[in-house]
Formats: structure tokens, C-alpha cells, sequence
């Protein structure tokens, strides 16, 4: 790529940024990850962006399938060349977006793991609260099952969250949208139990986080993962256990114990209804088990 088209790329890329980021609110991970995947693009296909046509997005996904991309990640590429696009779009109404007829490839369906609510009661039990670090664990483990927060929601609590109604938190979701959730009386007690016998032991002075690490900051997204799977590895499950799975875990749980979905959707946070519908599947394979396991003619 020349230079002259280089710079008109950056323009382009530093304004739709800009746009992502203070109006549609899109996370600072997600960012980086579009502009990477739009950065890619140019790249290949070098020249103005104002001549980008249909054809050569094709032939740039083509190629992406021939270097074996996960057809995730070219879905998730094709989503930041129309967001570009539309952004651009938007600015000069002469502009016809080239990626607006082009379909991303079909993505084979996964459904969530999940634990069953043994393995999950096995898992809470495995903290030693005899510890500090111990009534940390089981506080952070009962908060993520008793939530549904995501890994990210959890790891960026403050003490301030923590709202005067008992057994409340407000959450900073995705694309900044703050939501209250809600949490039992297990996971109530498990952090009034870490608040007042262990978090001051450990935190620096003037820390606002509500979880921290023994050298008194917060615990990042990457400690809460490993914090997770060193407890899920002591429990015997055969699944990879991850903040996500207990996330599944909390939502299955609840469409099986009789929730209505649109309570649920608004507890995890979904912006559609479609995204908390595949935890149906989870909830009737949970049932599924419970008959097998119950009925004698099963």
C-alpha cells in the first residue's frame, strides 16, 4: 500500500473509532479487535477505501478460508468491514457500502457448557475459608454463579457498586450499558464474610476494587479465569470450566427452577431475546438428565 492510500485508511479508521467508542460505546477489547481485523483488510487490498467494491471483499474472504480462519473470526471481520462501511456511509451519502450485500459464513451452532447443580455445589465447596485467600475464592465463585457477570463485569467491581439494597450490585455492562443485578443470600454471605475478614488484609490503601490479588490491586479478567480452573480441576466434571461456564451455569439453572427468559435476558445483560434463547437447549438437556438419572423405566 502507498502511502496516500495509507493515510486515507488511518483517517477513516481514526474517525470511525472515535464514533465506536464514544457513541455506539463498544468496550476497549472489542475496539481493538475491529480495528485490527479493518487494518487487515487495507492491507490487502491497498488503494482509497472510497473504491473498495463487493468483489474484492469476496476475494478477501476467499482468501481468509484458504489460509484456514475459523469462520468465527471471518464473521467477526466481515462485522467490522460493514460497521466501517455503514459509519462511512453515514458521512457521504454517495457512498454505496460494498459489504452491505455480502453474508458472512454460516457459524455451526455450540451450546453452552454447564455445570449440574451438583458439580456446581462441589465447586463452591472447594475454597478453604479458613484463609483470607480462601474468603475471597468463595465470595468471587458464589458472585459469578449467583449473577451470571461476565468475567470482564466482574473483574472491573468496585466497592461503590455495591448499592444499599442488600443483595444488589450495579454492573457496567457491555457497551457501557449499567444494569442492577441480583444475588442470593449464600453469595451474600460469602461477601460479608471476605469483606470484613479478608479483603483488608491485602488491599493497598485507597483501592476502590472489590476483588483483589495478595498484592493489594485488582484482580485482573486473566486471575479470575485462573482462579476458576484451578477449582474446577479439582472437581471432576470432564468439562472446561471457565467464569463463561459458570455464567451458563446461572442462567440454565434458572430457565430450569421456572424463570421467564425475558428476567433472565435481563439479568445477563442481553440486548436481544435471541441470544438468551439458547440457554433453553441447556435447560432441557439439564432436565434430560435429571429424568434419565430419576425415572426407573428412563
Amino acid at each position: 500500500m502507498d502511502a496516500e492510500a495509507n493515510a486515507m485508511w488511518q483517517d477513516r479508521i481514526a474517525a470511525w473509532s472515535s464514533y465506536l467508542r464514544l457513541e455506539r460505546r463498544l468496550a476497549d477489547h472489542t475496539l481493538t479487535a475491529y480495528q485490527a481485523d479493518v487494518r487487515d483488510f487495507a492491507q490487502w487490498v491497498g488503494g482509497d477505501p472510497l473504491c473498495v467494491t463487493p468483489r474484492d471483499i469476496r476475494e478477501y474472504m476467499a482468501g481468509l478460508l484458504q489460509r484456514q480462519y475459523s469462520r468465527r473470526t471471518i464473521a467477526r471481520k466481515m462485522s467490522a468491514l460493514r460497521m466501517l462501511y455503514r459509519y462511512m456511509a453515514r458521512e457521504r451519502k454517495d457512498l454505496a457500502s460494498p459489504a452491505g450485500t455480502i453474508r458472512s459464513p454460516k457459524l455451526a451452532r455450540h451450546l453452552p457448557d454447564f455445570l449440574y447443580i451438583d458439580e456446581m455445589l462441589a465447586l463452591l465447596a472447594k475454597p478453604d475459608t479458613s484463609t483470607p485467600v480462601g474468603l475471597r475464592d468463595q465470595a468471587l465463585l458464589e458472585l459469578l454463579y449467583g449473577t451470571g457477570l461476565r468475567v470482564a463485569e466482574c473483574a472491573a467491581l468496585s466497592l461503590a457498586d455495591l448499592t444499599s439494597a442488600q443483595g444488589t450490585l450495579r454492573v457496567l455492562g457491555k457497551g457501557r450499558r449499567e444494569r442492577i443485578v441480583l444475588y442470593g443470600e449464600h453469595a451474600d454471605r460469602a461477601l460479608l464474610a471476605y469483606l470484613h475478614g479478608a479483603r483488608g488484609r491485602y488491599a493497598l490503601p485507597g483501592e476502590t476494587a472489590l476483588f483483589v490479588n495478595q498484592r493489594g490491586t485488582r484482580l485482573t479478567d486473566r486471575s479470575i479465569r485462573r482462579i476458576v480452573h484451578m477449582y474446577a480441576e479439582q472437581v471432576d466434571t470432564g468439562k472446561h470450566v471457565s467464569p463463561h461456564t459458570l455464567r451458563h451455569t446461572f442462567a440454565t439453572h434458572l430457565l430450569e427452577g421456572g424463570a421467564d427468559l425475558r428476567v433472565v435476558q435481563e439479568l445477563l445483560g442481553h440486548r436481544s431475546l435471541s441470544t438468551t434463547q439458547m440457554y433453553t437447549h441447556t435447560a432441557r438437556e439439564y432436565l434430560m438428565r435429571v429424568y434419565e438419572k430419576s425415572h426407573p423405566r428412563a
